[in-house]
């Protein structure tokens, strides 16, 4: 059988990679970026590079948006030249942006009314994982929906989670950022205070990273601590975009995500200060330069 046709929306650190790796195993292609400069690349690599949503979105069986925020989605799918309006029924639309619930449930219902079939699934990984088809899908939807994108999944994923009816992978995701958010917040708090203890920070890094606490986002911060490499692979204010949705999910649901609150604090004051262009890791750096001003 040959490989579905594939649209990509959003040409950015995990959606470039994502069409790169598609390219790679010889699907056909179609892109859309809001900046055609990003998208450049893809046509000199065989992607049909459209200048619309709605051109990308035509004549393909599988519909991928990876954009920042509801807005970008809802702009992307909805708004003028949106994908849905050139989807052909019967396609598969999945939205792996990390989103809202309620707008997910939202854009379910317009596919819905379209006739094209709908999976909220957003990933879990970064960079590295987008490039190398490592990715981990979290998806909610129909059996025939998810049934429809494993072709895609296998070659984008090394996994993929069928959680239960549309919302769920939504959901899913922010509660696994968040945590991933409070312990990068609880790590750079305890480099701080470590630092200003006069500790040995490498000795005292080692027995954090390899005893109890050592969980992979530990790990994950203190090699970017030890490398000083903050270079973006997820940006600051997309984890506080992240953290800020799950609030409102637990407030909605009457959970209070107090640890959630207090990391969002910590990551909205760097941004202020300046590291908004980097990997949310750098929010240890930020916590380091603000002791040593002190």
């Amino acid at each position: 059988m040959s490989n579905p046709r594939v649209a990509i929306l959003g040409l950015g650190i995990m959606g470039s990679g994502m069409a790169g790796r598609l390219l790679s195993r010889g699907f056909p292609v179609s892109v859309f970026n809001r900046n055609p400069e990003k998208a450049r690349p893809f046509s000199e690599r065989g992607a049909l590079v459209q200048n619309s949503p709605r051109e990308a979105s035509t004549r393909s069986d599988v519909i991928i948006s990876m954009v920042s925020d509801d807005h970008a989605s809802r702009e992307v799918w909805l708004g003028a030249n949106g994908a849905l309006a050139g989807a052909t029924p019967g396609a598969l639309l999945i939205e792996s942006s990390t989103l809202s619930v309620g707008w997910v449930n939202d854009l379910a219902a317009e596919a819905e009314k379209h006739g094209c079939d709908f999976l909220d699934a957003p990933v879990t990984g970064t960079k590295p994982h987008a490039e190398s088809g490592q990715l981990l899908f979290l998806a909610g939807g129909s059996d025939q929906a998810f049934a429809r994108a494993k072709p895609v999944f296998s070659v984008l994923g090394r996994d993929a989670i069928h959680l239960g009816r549309v919302g769920s992978g939504a959901l899913m995701k922010l509660v696994n950022n968040f945590l991933a958010a409070v312990q990068t917040v609880s790590f750079a708090e305890a480099l701080a205070l470590i630092d200003a203890g006069g500790l040995n920070r490498e000795k005292a890094i080692t027995i954090l990273s390899e005893g109890v606490p050592g969980s992979p986002m530990v790990k994950r911060v203190a090699a970017r601590v030890a490398s000083g490499d903050f270079s973006p692979h997820f940006l600051m204010p997309l984890i506080a975009k992240d953290i800020s949705y799950a609030i409102q999910e637990g407030s909605e649901r009457h959970v209070d995500l107090g640890t959630a609150t207090a990391a969002l604090r910590v990551f909205e004051k760097a941004i202020a200060a300046g590291y908004g262009g980097k990997d949310f890791t750098a929010v240890a750096q930020a916590l380091a330069a603000e002791k040593a001003h002190d």
